[in-house]
């Protein structure tokens, strides 16, 4: 008799165990899923961003070459700085631990140059 109610009360922390290890595995796949998407679409608008970034400072500098005015050197430095920025961001390597400060440093960067224009 006693082993009669020893295989119930086992049954249900067997039950609970196996629920929580389904429940847990789920939870971990969904997880993984919901974290690509948050992770590509956060990618995608940062990558826009720097590319715009990028097109500002490639164009002034196409056009402030052709000028010859003594005063668009300085400028055209400060867009070499900006561009230099742009091209060592290290967009493949998203474990970057600097890759916010870095990111911080272009915007500043961009808004200076921004302002200038």
């Amino acid at each position: 008799m006693a082993d009669l109610f020893d295989g119930i009360v086992m049954a249900e922390q067997r039950f609970h165990g196996e629920g929580y290890q389904e429940g847990l595995a789920e939870g971990s796949h969904a997880g993984m899923d919901e974290g690509r998407r948050h992770g590509a679409l956060h990618g995608a608008r940062m990558g826009s961003e720097i590319g715009c970034y990028l097109g500002f400072a490639l164009t002034w500098h196409c056009l402030l070459q052709k000028c010859t005015d003594p005063k668009n050197s300085k400028k055209l430095r400060a867009l070499d700085s900006l561009i230099g920025m742009i091209q060592k961001f290290p967009y493949e390597d998203p474990t970057y631990d600097k890759l916010q400060e870095d990111l911080e440093k272009i915007r500043g960067k961009f808004k200076q140059r921004h302002t200038a224009f």
